[in-house]
């Protein structure tokens, strides 16, 4: 009988899961068996991205594995139950469970711990580490009772612990003991400017001290003690002071270990047991280090999965310690020799206290490029890290300097050579890259741009342009140039647009599919009255053109707006009427309102008569504008929430209903970090704070989720409100046709950063313009429904057929289902006879 090699994993953390993707790129899943003996409770998820749950995002958003992986490519995977001991002579593996896996090639992937001082008190409750999902849940938890926070550690992983406390709502210290912040990255130059910036956002830093001793009362922490002799009162303290290799397992079978930590592998990650591998942080490589970057795991993973496979490669050697990343909102990077230690080199640098900017950028006597330092404006890193080892196309003093300061040329990608690596992460070069043509291509060709996401503007800029960026072949002009010609111009009428700003060829035309919905929306923002008036009538597409979104049948939906998820048992009893008397399917969604479908076109006025007398109005769920904004229900009724987000939501769902936008909108309101109304998926959301509101924005759910970005925090009632404003108008005038919030805010030049300076700092002088652009909407709003009961000449658009306006559309058939509706649908069968009459 043929032998099915059995690969057993001890590990699942991110640098595991991209092993176990390597196997399955390779085919090896199809021809042996994968188990996966995994410690913590879940899969492997994002550690990098680790901070981000105390911004609302959900373990389950955290997690790496897409969905069905596992079963698509056979795997076993255990969770809870790690490797408790390996007999290499034996090739088995014990897990905690009491079961015993037999292995032909073992992986060990099983990453690093948290090193904690060896000082008095260090195990006092309300002492935390900061590594896992479960050591934020206790921090989290511990936090509500706490007022005032420290840190040990000043690293990557300090500073996003401090972020997160901060986020909590403590006073936060943090306490490194080497000089300056971020030792290992930046120098004293990038060290003081970080620090500057960090203390200007309220945190309190102690460099160049250590912690001699965890004050304590009764086992739990009151304050520290540290080297310096000063004394810091607290509440709770969580180390962050750097990890150590695990590889404990790997010691107790008898592996060659380093002799500070890590299991010694060779070039192609096999350990002193040839049927063994090691890799991620857990691993010594060849060169002598222990790899913390998430990067250099991703290759070690992929140099096993081709060892195993049999495949001839590289293998791994080392790998560039190159790192980008935004700490408590300030970017920070560092490349190549960034600490100048070659002889013989010079360094070139840029210092702007007053705005926190610092770089610099080290050279030889050749003008090489051999690394540097960016802290508060890294956007040059994605050209300059592929450049190191060369001499750049330009001088580094050019390089450092800011636009309008004496840097007349602006270095694009095209300066990098063909092998020049873009993504660090996949080990993705710009050859790769130009192969493709899309982003969505060169993410599904590559990976490059799916970790950590730094590359994603140098990529885009490789990619080719469109030659022409008209809206379509009618108009030469993008959308948002349509918007400004049409706001600056007063322009009223798609006629009048064409005729004046469309292509030679098309003006005194009738517009196309394209351009005619997308004027219409331009108008309708400009609040050029009701939608279904006159020529506006024209240009909608069919949804809008009966006030209904169109069901597959025939029928239409009726959704009308339930104002931040709250409604009144006396409406709850009309909308069940109307389901009823109309025998309408109904349906609670995901946008906390009810949708009743199956409403024939010529029974829309009849049902929206009874709505609009019992107060309701539309939801427009036809539309791209608003749709809902969801809330959990707040400080009022839950025991977590710190504000009223049942209030907020419905303030803002009536501000911004009917607002008509280049796509759908959707919003939430959390009462507290918990984000139990998932704020943070919705093109803008707001989470409450015991100070006030974070406003997030850019967010989307749907086929490519985004999470949202913090545009601003703790805000008052009046500064919220008033940043949405500016920010939604902002979007409807600058964004493409069908463009969401995301793709806009990803699109925008200078992105996020762009955006705040736009309408938070008002760099552009627009501020008062789009606040008055949003007032004028909030003025002038009226219900689209209301007005066509109102008006009979409008009500004779909804009939199923105008020579017959009595009579209903007999195509338009159900079948029952659950008590309850659904469409007949005709089957259509090839080669034979149609049947008539059944249901799909």
């Amino acid at each position: 009988m043929t032998h099915t090699p059995t690969i057993v994993l001890v590990g699942h953390g991110m640098v595991g899961q991209r092993f176990l993707e390597a196997l399955a790129d390779r085919g090896v899943t199809e021809a042996a068996r994968v188990v996966v003996l995994c410690e913590e409770p879940r899969p492997a998820y994002d550690r990098v991205q680790l901070t981000s749950y105390f911004s609302g995002r959900t373990p389950d958003d955290l997690s790496m594995v897409e969905a069905g992986f596992m079963e698509k490519h056979g795997i076993e995977l255990y969770v809870g139950d790690p490797a408790e001991s390996v007999d290499r002579a034996a090739r088995t593996v014990t897990a905690r469970s009491g079961q015993v896996f037999a292995y032909d090639s073992l992986v060990l992937a099983t990453g690093s711990f948290p090193f904690v001082p060896p000082v008095p008190g260090k195990d006092a409750r309300g002492c935390f580490v900061y590594r896992t999902i479960e050591d934020l849940l206790a921090i989290e938890e511990y936090a509500k009772t706490a007022t005032t926070g420290a840190v040990v550690g000043g690293g990557l992983l300090g500073l996003e612990a401090a972020g997160a406390l901060k986020g909590l709502g403590l006073d936060t210290h943090i306490v490194e003991f080497a000089p300056r912040l971020m030792p290992v990255q930046v120098d004293d130059g990038g060290g003081a400017a970080l620090l500057r910036t960090i203390e200007q956002m309220g945190l309190t830093v102690h460099t160049g001290t250590g912690t001699q001793e965890v004050v304590t009362e009764d086992g739990v922490v009151t304050g520290m003690k540290l080297s310096d002799g000063s004394e810091l009162a607290t509440d709770m303290v969580v180390f962050s002071a750097g990890v150590r290799p695990r590889d404990q397992l790997a010691r107790d079978c008898g592996l060659d270990v380093g002799e500070r930590g890590g299991i010694a592998v060779d070039a192609h990650c096999r350990t002193s047991d040839p049927a063994v591998f090691a890799i991620g942080e857990c691993a010594l490589a060849t060169d002598g280090r222990v790899y913390g970057l998430v990067a250099p795991g991703y290759e070690m993973a992929q140099t096993a999965a081709a060892a195993i496979a049999d495949e001839a490669g590289d293998g791994f050697t080392g790998a560039d310690l190159s790192t980008k990343l935004k700490l408590l909102g300030v970017d920070v990077a560092s490349f190549g020799d960034a600490h100048g230690t070659a002889e013989g080199c010079l360094d070139v640098v840029y210092s702007d206290s007053r705005s926190g900017i610092y770089k610099k950028l080290v050279v030889d006597s050749e003008g090489v490029l051999l690394g540097g330092v960016l802290v508060g404006d890294a956007e040059s890193y994605g050209l300059l890290r592929p450049l190191t080892g060369s001499v750049p196309p330009v001088s580094p003093e050019q390089l450092v300097l800011p636009a309008g300061a004496g840097a007349p040329v602006a270095l694009g990608p095209s300066a990098l050579p063909d092998d020049a690596v873009i993504c660090s992460c996949h080990n993705v070069t710009k050859h790769a890259i130009t192969e493709c043509t899309t982003l969505p291509e060169v993410k599904k060709c590559t990976k490059a741009g799916t970790g950590c996401g730094g590359c994603l503007k140098v990529i885009e800029k490789l990619l080719p342009e469109k030659t022409d960026k008209g809206l379509c072949g009618d108009f030469s002009y993008t959308r948002s140039e349509l918007y400004e010609i049409a706001r600056t111009l007063r322009l009223t009428s798609f006629a009048a647009l064409l005729d004046s700003h469309g292509r030679e060829e098309a003006r005194g035309g009738e517009g196309c599919e394209i351009c005619k919905p997308t004027v219409a929306s331009i108008l309708s923002s400009l609040n050029n009255g009701y939608i279904l008036d006159g020529e506006q009538a024209a240009l909608q597409d069919t949804n809008d053109h009966h006030l209904a979104n169109l069901q597959r049948n025939g029928s239409y939906s009726v959704v009308p707006r339930i104002p931040g998820g709250e409604i009144t048992p006396e409406k709850l009893i009309v909308i069940g009427e109307v389901a009823r008397d109309f025998g309408l399917y109904t349906k609670i969604t995901g946008g906390q309102r009810i949708d009743m479908f199956g409403a024939r076109v010529d029974q829309l006025p009849a049902i929206w008569t009874r709505l609009v007398d019992a107060g309701f109005e539309s939801g427009h769920a036809y539309g791209k504008s608003l749709r809902t904004v969801k809330s959990c229900v707040g400080q009022t009724w839950c025991r977590y929430g710190v504000q009223d987000s049942v209030r907020m939501a419905i303030l803002l769902e009536l501000r911004y209903r009917g607002l008509r936008s280049p796509h759908k909108l959707k919003s939430a309101v959390s009462g507290c970090t918990r984000e139990c109304a998932e704020a943070q998926s919705k093109d803008f959301g707001v989470i409450a704070t015991a100070s006030g509101w974070n406003l997030y924005v850019g967010g989307n759910g749907g086929a490519i989720p985004r999470h949202a970005d913090l545009l601003a925090q703790d805000l008052s009632d009046a500064e919220l409100v008033r940043l949405i404003d500016r920010f939604l108008m902002f979007y409807i005038r600058t964004a493409d046709r069908l463009e969401r919030t995301s793709t806009w805010l990803e699109r925008l030049e200078g992105g996020l950063d762009h955006l705040r300076d736009v309408v938070v700092h008002d760099s552009l002088g627009l501020c008062d313009e789009l606040e008055a652009l949003m007032t004028a909407h909030v003025a002038d709003y009226q219900d689209e429904w209301a007005q066509t009961l109102d008006d009979p000449e409008r009500l004779r658009r909804f009939v199923s057929f105008v020579n017959a306006p009595d009579a209903p559309d007999p195509s338009v058939r159900f079948v029952p289902e659950r008590d309850q509706i659904k469409p007949d649908l005709t089957v259509l069968t090839l080669g034979t006879t149609r049947l008539e009459g059944a249901s799909a």
